[in-house]
Parts: C-alpha cells; structure tokens; sequence
C-alpha cells in the first residue's frame, strides 16, 4: 500500500484528512494521521481552557473512523525527506509516498532570558491545562501578568477576568496599546472594555527578562504571581531544523501547490508554511483543503487548479458576552462577533469547515 501521510490532527491535517475521505483515494492508498493525542485539540479555545471557563472535554474533537484512514499517535521526531521517512519516539519510523507537514507552531521568546523557563503557555494542550492549574492557585487579590497584547493576549485576559472577578490582571506589550496591528476603532473598542473591567493595559514595555514571581520592564523590576506568554509564535522545532528555505518568520518556503520545491511530494501546512497572511486556524484549513485537491489532481493524472485563499475575517472573545471582529473592511463589536464566534466554534467541533 502507499502512503499518504499526515503530520498533526490540528486545522490544517485534519482539513485534509476530512477532504480525502469525501472523496475517492486509490484502492492502493490508505492515509495516515499521526498526532500525539487522540483527538483534535479546538486551539482556538485554549485560552478559556487556561482561564477555566470552559472543561478541556469540551475543547477534544475526535477524528474521523474510516477503513481508509489509519490513526498513530506518538511524538514526531525527525523527518527524513531523503529517506522518505518519519520518525516517532520509541516507535519505528513511517515511510510515505506522500508527506503533510502540519505540526502548528510552539511560543516564541525572542531571545529573552527566563521566559521559557518562568512564563506560563497556552500553545498545547497540555500548556493549557498546566496555566489553568497554576491560575487557579493564585491567591485572591494575587497578580497574573499577561505578556503580548495580540489577539491571543487580549481573549486570555477577558477571559480570565470572567472567571476571576478577584485577581489583578495586567496585559503588557511593547506598541503603544493592545491589539496594535487593529484598526484605531477596534483598539480603542477593546482598550474601553479593559478599562471597564479593570484589566491593566502596559504599553510601550520593553521585556528584558523574566524570573521567578518578576518580570523586568527593561530594568523595572514587576511583581506576577502568574506570567502567560503570548508574544509570538514560531514553527516547531522539528521544521527548525530542517535545512531548507524559509521565510523571516522561520517558515518553509513552498511553491504555489504547498509543495516544497526540491521534495514535490512533501507538503507544508499551516503554521509551518510561509503564506501571505498571518498564521491563523483558518488560514491552515483553507490551505490544507487545496493540499487535499492537490493530491486528488495527483492521483487521477490531472495538473490542480487552484484558486487564491481568501480568508473571511478575524473574530475575538472578551469573555462570554462581548466580542470583535472584522470581515473585510467591516467591524464589529459587541454581542455580534461573539455569537459569531461561537457559530464558528460549532461548525467546527461539528466537522463543517
């Protein structure tokens, strides 16, 4: 049997894997999916996850069952493009015909001293649930820090000031306000709920290292019970690794099928994949849908035609309540974007795009 073989359960594999199996695969192919849990991870959601507003049970998707569709889980640990192959800790490698690489991303430090080592993560499951546990050993009245004033920095702080009325919250970034790469409007929209609901907004901060229970505004020492990074992303370490063209982001270079150019058969999805757009779950899942017509193309001998991705706007949460958004050049805010939001998280638990 050949191989087709699929690099992580998030947006973008699982995309594929769902556009295959509606659709006709070689009797002489089966697709693998390998990922390290046994289900879909909602990452989206990790930060109601880390703030405990929603149970992780909620946030779990499971994967397709199909006599097509063969499942592993393990840790990837190595890819051999040469070679074919993949290797998993402590199982034997996997060899495919066809590769998708979509491992998703890990935090991205900057080169700060501490910050891996003394902030807290919601880029993983299991980060997830390791910031909720320490969040919620904060004693009332107890400081959390919250670095990165992004999309992801802003729903971790509304969030959890739902959930903890008595904490001290403070979002710190290095623009001159939250949310900087937004339209004016929307940044003020956002900056007003904060202050409504008493969350500190630092701005024009400059990190220069964490430490146990501080963290330094160049040389200012600030006191955080509970620091949670959300300033930045990067690809895996495993495509680190990998010697071959990448973006300034850290991202593989690929050719307008989300090939790599020197392993045709090896395809880049999502967070790992330079694109024209910020790395987002929609993004990934519009890419790993023409992946997936790609390799349809492939199969019955045709050349793919495909259309440009376009993505259909940015939706975020302040809380259960009260959301953002834009669509186009069209904003949002209020009850609105949240409800759409939540229409969104349905669709995709329910395996509707």
């Amino acid at each position: 049997m050949k191989r087709c073989v699929i690099l992580g359960g998030g947006y973008g594999g699982l995309m594929i894997a769902q556009e295959l199996l509606d659709k006709q695969i070689p009797e002489d192919t089966i697709v693998v999916l390998i990922d390290r849990m046994p289900f879909q991870g909602l990452k989206t959601e990790y930060y109601a996850l880390a703030a405990g507003t929603v149970a992780d049970i909620e946030l779990r998707n499971p994967f397709p069952s199909d006599p097509r569709l063969m499942l592993t889980y393990g840790e990837v640990t190595e890819v051999d493009l040469d070679g074919k192959l993949v290797h998993l800790a402590e199982q034997d490698p996997i060899s495919y015909d066809w590769l998708a690489i979509a491992l998703g991303c890990t935090d991205k430090y900057h080169g700060i001293p501490g910050a891996d080592v003394y902030s807290s993560s919601i880029q993983t499951f299991s980060n997830a649930r390791k910031t909720y546990q320490r969040l919620g050993d904060v004693k009332p009245y107890g400081q959390v820090t919250i670095v990165g004033g992004g999309l992801s920095g802003v729903e971790v702080a509304a969030e959890l000031r739902e959930s903890r009325s008595d904490l001290n919250i403070r979002i710190m970034d290095r623009g001159p306000s939250v949310l900087s790469g937004f339209p004016n409007r929307l940044q003020k929209y956002v900056a007003s709920w904060f202050n409504e609901h008493d969350v500190v907004m630092l701005g024009n901060t400059s990190i220069s290292r964490l430490e146990e229970g501080v963290v330094y505004d160049r040389t200012d020492p600030i006191a955080s019970d509970v620091t949670i990074w959300t300033a930045g992303i990067q690809p895996v370490p495993l495509v680190q690794r990998l010697n071959l063209p990448k973006d300034g982001g850290g991202r593989l270079v690929v050719n307008e099928y989300h090939q790599l150019p020197d392993y045709p058969g090896v395809f880049i999805v999502g967070d790992c994949a330079s694109l024209p757009f910020s790395p987002s779950a929609q993004a990934a899942g519009a890419q790993g849908s023409q992946v997936a017509e790609v390799l349809q193309a492939i199969w019955n001998g045709e050349t793919p035609h495909l259309g440009k991705i376009k993505l259909r706007g940015v939706l975020g949460s302040l809380g259960k309540k009260a959301g953002f958004g834009m669509m186009g050049k069209a904003k949002m805010y209020g009850w609105l974007p949240r409800m759409l939001k939540t229409g969104v998280l349905w669709k995709s638990k329910h395996h509707f795009g």
